[in-house]
């Protein structure tokens, strides 16, 4: 794989972050100093602070097993209170990891703690703010957002190594019909990527950095992303519809016709659905290598 390092930027104005990253849809890293440092989330979203507020609240864990045959899309392994899973995480590494959740529909005074970044770009679900939250070793594996938002995604405590892949290269990656998710493994893939099984990916170009306390990743819509947590630790992200028509019709579609036909054929073939886009995935990897 071909891989580059994520631009950072310690402060840009709208017009230039529209220019250089908007407009072309190329990630970008704002670090603290150039948005969240000034947010007083970034001093006081603490372990302690959450477990506070929403410690009782019911979440959904989810581990570092790939999906089954059987398993529909953001089907969770199993439910525990928030506070539960913090005191869990903060003894040890634990391969757990909650995703998409709202923690303001829970502690709606939490929205005062972070400044929305409205200059950059218009469209903010500013009802749907997500907390990601991970032990040490958990795995985000390779996907893209199935509604097709820009992400304006803020790590806070802990480290975090990313990947991100140009939706383009789809192909390379071996995506599998009617999903939003890569058959191949990128667990580790900074150490030792899986060639031998999935030739394509040697072909592939990637982007990728640590996320640190108080940096904002701009992912554009629709790019793969692979996330390992290597600390224990919590990131928010900020959605922004497209801009454009085509843009908001493939979001719909994504939601509603993909993961529909997804869940349709795990429910009523899971076994031969799990292997045959699968089979369907390496097929177009074969095809997209003839063509370089």
């Amino acid at each position: 794989m071909i891989i580059k390092n994520i631009d950072r930027v310690d402060d840009i104005t709208p017009a230039e972050f529209r220019k250089k990253y908007y407009e072309p849809r190329k990630p970008v890293i704002i670090t603290a100093a150039g948005m969240s440092k000034n947010w007083p989330a970034y001093h006081q979203w603490t372990w302690d602070y959450f477990k506070s507020i929403v410690g009782e609240k019911e979440v959904g864990v989810y581990n570092n097993e790939r999906a089954g045959a059987k398993t529909l899309v953001n089907g969770a392994d199993d439910y525990i209170t928030f506070g539960e899973y913090i005191d869990m995480i903060r003894k040890g590494p634990v391969k757990l990891r909650i995703f998409l959740f709202n923690i303001f529909q829970h502690a709606p005074q939490l929205a005062q703690d972070i400044v929305w970044p409205d200059k950059y770009c218009k469209g903010f679900l500013k009802k749907y703010p997500m907390l990601f939250v991970g032990g040490a070793g958990s795995v985000a594996h390779m996907h893209y957002d199935i509604d097709m938002s820009h992400i304006f995604h803020t790590q806070f405590i802990g480290r975090k190594r990313v990947l991100l892949l140009d939706n383009k290269q789809s192909p390379l990656i071996y995506r599998m019909p009617f999903t939003v998710e890569s058959s191949a493994s990128f667990v580790n893939w900074h150490e030792q990527l899986d060639t031998e099984h999935f030739p394509a990916l040697e072909h592939a170009q990637g982007l990728t950095t640590i996320l640190e306390h108080g940096d904002t990743l701009f992912m554009p819509a629709g790019y793969w992303h692979h996330m390992e947590y290597m600390d224990s630790g919590f990131a928010m992200s900020l959605r922004a519809l497209d801009e454009t028509l085509t843009g908001k019709l493939n979001g719909l579609y994504h939601l509603v016709g993909l993961r529909g036909m997804n869940n349709l054929l795990i429910k009523l073939a899971p076994e031969w659905w799990y292997h045959k886009k699968r089979t369907l995935a390496r097929k177009r990897a074969e095809k997209a290598l003839q063509h370089i």
